[in-house]
This record gives C-alpha cells, sequence and structure tokens, in this order.
C-alpha cells in the first residue's frame, strides 16, 4: 500500500556457526520510483544508477567502500517490475552499523544533489549506456528472444512493447535536457530519492540457529495437521504420492510424442562454420585477426600467458587483473581512470581463460584484458591499455584491500546459487593442470586464499606488494602475449599500426614457462555451507581408463543429463537440476547435482547410469533428437567478440577446424552401438569415480553415519 514515510525492516537468515572472523549482515535502502512505461524516466534512471553506483569510482558506491563497514555492495539494479526499485546498500556488515550505513546513503546523495556530480562522471555513464543500446550485446543468447523479453517490460501493462526498444529518441531527449540543463541528475536525486518517502530499509541478521528453528517449526506444523486427519485422509494423501511417483516413472507415450514437431538430420548443416583468422607476429607478439562485421566496434583481446609465473602467484591472478584497472596510474588516480575507460571505451575488462591442450599434459592458462571501443576511439582504448600496463599504481593498500573484501564477499555470495560449478571445478582439478590452476584463481582453494589475504594485507602488506610488483614484472612482457583484434576489414587497416606501436612500447625479456607443481586435493570431499541444499558431484578422467574419444560421447552424455539425471535427479530425487559434462581435451566425465536435496541417494542414481545404458533400448526419434540437440551445442549463437575470442581458445587449445569437423561427422553418425560401447566406461566410472559434496553439514553428516569415513569434512562458511 502507499506509504507517507520511510519504514524499516528486519530479517534473519540462515548462517554457519559464529567463528574467529565473526558473523555478517546486510542491508539496503530502497526507493520505490516511477513506473517502467515512462521510457524517458527509465533511461535516465538508468543512467543515473551508473552515474551513483556503475564504476569503481562513482560517488555513492565510493562513498559506500570507503567506509569499511561493509565488505561489498548490495543491492543495485533497477529491476524489470512494473514499477522501478532502487537499491543500495553493505553487505559483510556488522548490524550494529545499519543505521551509520543508512545515514551514509541519505547524506552522500544529498551532498550530491547540492555540490554537483562530476561532469566527467555523467559523461562517462551517458556514453556507457549508449555504447550498450547501440552494441545490444546479448552474448550467446539470441538478440530475437532479448528483444522480445525487453518488449514485456512494457507490454505486460498495456503499453507500446516497442517503447523501451526504440531507444533513440528517448536517449536524444534526455541529452537534450542534460545540455541545457546541467544539473538535471542532481534534480532528479532530489525528486526520486530524498523527497520520496516511498523508502524502506532492510536489515538482514545471521542466525546461526535459525535453519535448526525452520526445521521445528515446520515438523510441529506438519505434526499438528497429521493429529487432525482422519486415517481416509491420510491414506489420500498416501494414494496421490504413489500416483505422482507412477506419473513420474511412467514415459510419455508414443503418439503424444509424436504431436511434437522435431527437426531432421537432413535439416542440419554437415559442416562447422569457420572463422575467419589470420596470424602474425610483431617483435615476439603472436596477432590475431578476424575479419568480421562488427558495425565498427574495435573488440580486443589482450592475453597474459600465466604458464611464466610460479604455481604460488595463481590466487592473485584474478585481483591483479582488477588492480591493472581499478587502482589507477602514476598519473591518474583510480577514480579518474575508471571515468575514463567508460568515457572513452565500451569497457575493459579482465577474464581468466584455461583450457587442456590436446595431446600435452600442460594446459592453456591465460589472463585476458578483453575491451572494446568504436573505431573512432580504439588508439584511445590501447593508451588506457598501455598506461594501466606499464604504469598501474599498486602500492594503495587501502583500495587492494577493498577489491580484496569485494572479491572475497562475490564469492560467499556464488556458493549457494553456483555451487555445482564449485563442485564441478573442485573434481575436475584432479584431471588436468588448466582445471587445477583455475580452481586455485576461481575456485574453494581461491575463497579459502582470499579470507587469508584479507588478514596478511593488514599484518604484512609489504609482503602482499612485493607479490603483486612479482607478478607484475613476470607478466607484462610483450615475449609471452598474444593480441586478439575482431573487426571489419577497413578499421583493422587503421588500427594495425596502432596495435604494432602499442606492443613495440611493451618491455621485453625472454619468456620462460614455469612446471607447476600441483598440491594434490582430497579424493573424497563434503564441503559444508549452511544450506538446506546440496551439491553433489562425481568425476573420472576416462582417457586413463583406456577411452578413446568419438564425438558420440557428445551425444551420450547429453542424453544422459536430459534423460535419466532428469528423471532420477530432478523428478523423482526432487532436486532443482543435474548435469553430466565431459571435456574432450581433458578426458574429465563428471556428474554434478544442483540444488539437490540428496546426497548418497543422488551418488546411487550417478552410479547406475551404467545400468540405464546397458537395458536402454534407443530408438530412433530418440537418437535423431539426441544428435539434433547436440549439434545445436555445437553451432551455438555467437556475436562477433564471442566468435573472435572463441577462435583464439580454439587455437590455444590445440584444436584444429579438421578435428572439429571429424567430431561433427561422428556426431552425426552416433548409433546405438556407441552407447552400448560406452557402458563398459560407466562401469569404471562407479568404482573409480571421485566424489565431492557442497552443502548441509547435517546431510553430511547423515551420509558419514551410513559410510564411516568415506568423506573428508571441511568448513566453508
Amino acid at each position: 500500500p502507499p506509504i507517507d514515510q520511510p519504514r524499516r525492516f528486519v530479517r534473519s537468515f540462515a548462517a554457519g556457526k559464529d567463528d574467529e572472523r565473526g558473523l555478517k549482515g546486510m542491508m539496503t535502502v530502497n526507493w520505490l520510483l516511477k513506473e517502467t512505461t515512462d521510457r524517458e524516466m527509465n533511461l535516465a534512471a538508468h543512467i543515473l544508477d551508473y552515474i551513483l553506483l556503475g564504476m569503481a569510482g562513482s560517488p555513492l558506491r565510493k562513498a559506500l567502500i570507503d567506509s569499511n563497514l561493509g565488505e561489498d555492495l548490495a543491492g543495485g539494479g533497477l529491476g524489470e517490475l512494473r514499477q522501478l526499485v532502487f537499491s543500495t546498500g553493505l553487505k559483510g556488515i556488522a548490524t550494529k552499523s545499519a543505521d551509520q550505513i543508512e545515514s551514509l546513503i541519505l547524506k552522500t546523495l544529498a551532498d550530491l544533489s547540492r555540490s554537483g556530480i562530476d561532469p566527467k562522471t555523467v559523461e562517462a555513464a551517458v556514453n556507457t549506456t549508449e555504447f550498450a543500446l547501440r552494441e545490444n550485446n546479448t552474448g550467446n543468447f539470441p538478440r530475437g528472444l532479448a528483444l522480445m523479453l525487453r518488449a514485456l517490460n512494457t507490454w505486460l501493462y498495456g503499453e507500446d512493447p516497442l517503447a523501451l526498444i526504440a531507444f533513440e529518441a528517448p536517449l536524444e531527449a534526455v541529452k537534450s535536457r542534460l545540455a541545457s540543463n546541467r544539473t538535471f541528475f542532481e534534480e532528479m536525486i532530489v525528486h526520486l530519492f530524498l523527497e520520496n518517502a516511498h523508502r524502506t530499509t532492510l536489515i538482514l541478521k545471521p542466525d546461526p540457529d535459525l535453519e535448526k528453528k525452520m526445521e521445528m517449526n515446520e515438523r510441529k506444523k506438519l505434526d499438528t495437521k497429521r493429529k487432525t486427519m482422519s486415517p481416509a485422509e491420510l491414506e489420500d494423501i498416501r494414494a496421490t504420492m504413489d500416483g505422482l511417483k507412477q506419473l513420474h516413472e511412467t514415459p510419455d507415450p508414443p503418439e503424444v510424442l509424436a504431436n511434437i514437431p522435431t527437426l531432421k538430420i537432413a535439416d542440419l548443416d554437415k559442416q562447422n562454420r569457420p572463422i575467419p583468422l589470420t596470424v602474425s607476429e610483431q617483435n615476439g607478439t603472436q596477432i590475431f585477426y578476424h575479419d568480421l562485421f562488427t558495425n565498427r566496434i574495435c573488440y580486443l583481446d589482450l592475453g597474459l600467458n600465466l604458464h611464466v609465473l610460479p604455481e604460488k602467484y595463481l590466487p592473485y591472478v584474478q585481483l591483479f587483473g582488477r588492480a591493472l584497472l581499478e587502482m589507477g596510474t602514476e598519473k591518474e588516480d583510480y577514480v579518474t581512470l575508471t571515468q575514463r575507460i567508460s568515457r572513452k571505451t565500451g569497457s575493459i575488462r579482465p577474464i581468466v581463460f584455461n583450457s587442456s591442450v590436446k595431446g600435452k599434459e600442460t594446459g592453456a592458462v591465460w589472463l585476458f584484458l578483453r575491451g572494446k571501443a568504436m573505431a573512432s576511439s580504439s588508439g584511445e582504448l590501447l593508451e588506457i591499455l598501455r598506461d594501466v600496463l606499464l604504469s598501474v599504481r599498486l602500492n594503495n593498500r587501502q583500495r587492494f584491500r577493498q577489491i580484496v573484501l569485494e572479491a572475497k564477499a562475490r564469492q560467499e555470495r556464488t556458493l549457494v546459487p553456483s555451487g555445482h560449478q564449485i563442485v564441478n571445478l573442485r573434481l575436475r582439478a584432479h584431471f588436468s593442470e588448466a582445471d587445477w590452476a583455475a580452481e586455485q584463481m576461481k575456485g574453494l582453494s581461491y575463497y579459502f586464499f582470499l579470507r587469508d589475504l584479507a588478514d596478511k594485507i593488514d599484518e604484512d602488506w609489504p609482503a602482499v606488494l612485493t607479490d603483486l610488483e612479482t607478478i607484475r614484472n613476470v607478466l607484462i612482457n610483450r615475449n609471452s602475449m598474444l593480441f586478439n583484434g575482431t573487426m571489419e576489414k577497413a578499421d583493422w587497416s587503421s588500427f594495425r599500426p596502432l596495435a604494432h606501436e602499442f606492443l613495440d612500447a611493451l618491455p621485453a625479456s625472454p619468456a620462460r614457462v614455469t612446471d607447476w607443481k600441483a598440491k594434490p586435493l582430497t579424493d573424497f570431499e563434503g564441503m559444508t555451507i549452511p544450506s538446506q541444499v546440496n551439491y553433489v558431484g562425481k568425476g573420472v578422467n576416462l582417457y586413463s581408463l583406456g577411452y578413446g574419444l568419438h564425438g558420440s560421447v557428445q551425444v551420450i552424455t547429453r542424453y544422459l543429463r536430459n534423460v535419466w539425471l532428469w528423471e532420477k535427479i530432478r523428478l523423482q530425487g526432487g532436486a532443482y537440476g543435474a548435469f553430466c559434462q565431459f571435456d574432450r581435451l581433458s578426458g574429465t566425465l563428471s556428474f554434478v547435482s544442483y540444488r539437490d536435496p540428496n546426497l548418497v541417494k543422488t551418488v546411487e542414481s550417478f552410479d547406475r547410469s551404467a545400468d540405464f545404458l546397458r537395458d536402454l533400448e534407443l530408438n530412433e526419434d530418440e537418437r535423431v533428437k539426441g544428435i539434433i540437440g547436440t549439434i545445436g551445442d555445437i553451432d551455438q549463437y555467437r556475436l562477433p567478440d564471442a566468435k573472435g575470442y572463441v577462435s583464439v581458445a580454439r587455437h590455444l587449445s590445440g584444436e584444429s577446424d579438421e578435428d572439429r569437423q571429424l567430431i561433427r561427422d561422428e556426431v552425426l553418425a552416433t548409433s546405438p552401438s556407441d552407447f552400448r560401447k560406452f557402458v563398459e566406461f560407466l562401469e569404471a566410472f562407479k568404482t573409480k569415480g571421485l566424489v565431492k559434496v557442497l552443502g548441509s553439514q547435517s546431510a553430511i553428516q547423515e551420509a558419514l553415519n551410513d559410510r564411516p569415513g568415506w568423506l573428508e569434512v571441511t568448513k566453508v562458511l
């Protein structure tokens, strides 16, 4: 209902038992804004959101992070409901600091409304928003579907479905308003926030006993309800349960399945779609170029080979990537640098790439700086990269500490929604050097490193700074780098000389590849977090069991995921999902469940996959559907920047176009006999596979009661 004054809500959330780090909470201040159908206000609000929070140096973001009252931002984004909602705050807070944080948010907004917003911050926000609208980069999600979903933001409420898609008019209106009124966004702050009583403050307090309380309350309600029910009512419930179980276990009749329209194998392309690639060299640096239509955008991937680093520095890599772009340079502080990046480019972001290499024990592991800019600004993109590589200022302890705490909070935030990825990476780390390195940089080992590093920064900053400087001195070497450009030929002609000049300015020394000595992980692990669901995984290296690669494995694993695991893990087991993945470069086969109420039962279902395939009578329709789905995965939708990046990734992993074409041919020719041949390797998977579980302490303990010593338990949270 409408409110005439701000309100406050305090809620508890489940948390682990207290430890030496203490329990942390979260708080956000939230404003209800105007309706999303007001397209000019909608666009202006999104620009204002970027002004306040979108960059590392944005004023409201900076005020919150610099306060040291929390570890990372909370809230953010305006949502897609009928009315926009602006939300901001901090996570990883002492809940007693909530009043102080709320006051800081309101004071910062008031100060901005009076003193004004830095014009460069406004320019950066307008440029970034306009670039994103014009580029319309939806990743591997088809643009047509993305536009349809965007149309729903107004269409659902009886308005023009094209209102927010046709952005030119509202964008020009906002830019015109800004040109005639330099305090346009300051006035928006007053109207949308300071004078808006439709505001709530939400405080989330950690409660180590909440999960137990919820279980007890639920059990009490069920027991009370049961006592009021007659024997006939209880029998009805049992009959309903039996009916649901039978429904889950009964296949759909063929005449029903026949009504679903499908493609035929004859409808599929027999050849892979090549990506144009030209390879050259400039003073020790490999240069890759992809001649693709990009609508006058220049995409650049600058790769730093991580194999020149000793393994002890790997956990620093993601932090170092952020430090290059968020610590400032000798001439610019980090606020000015992040403004410059947003004003002159579409973005620059660090990303870690890891892949096994065909026929080799060592993997390809790289740190990429991925940038993009309009062709007219491509020179400025290179100038920014040159400045951050050659003159990044790493000695700001407070700023680096903020980056570490943000990274730690984000890792904690991903543990539950992305627990399956944590488990899968932990499994794969046993079988591949590249995946082991990735686990050090992105997995549970990385999270443990962040927790220790946060303390080390306070206790021994000189040692941390020495590590960072060593990483910079080793990585910034044009002889161990690669340069990947994706753009139209006319733009490449003018860009390439600038690229050569950029590379020539970088230091050069002999590139020495380091042999990493991986510290082995425990084979069977139970990793506890405060969660009511589990993520269960089991994996093995099939090549070590004698398996020889054949493209049919992609059809088989996809079929196992969509039929066997769907039925047993999701429909019957109650998990949200399950996956079966095979990495043809490393040979790793892994089964992983997602948001799973079970543990031992799930592992047993994984192990019965061999029995399922052995008894399978694969009909022609199922075979064809499996092949079509697999080809759909191979031919997944990619925009030009993704095509250029994927092409380089294939080059680094040693996969040729001929290799990929052979895989496609084998996929298209997959037969029932290929399914039967795979059974022996699933039998070996049952006895040789390793198990990892990320989940509740009670579920893991219950499993250990049945199987003493089965899992080595580690407390994560």
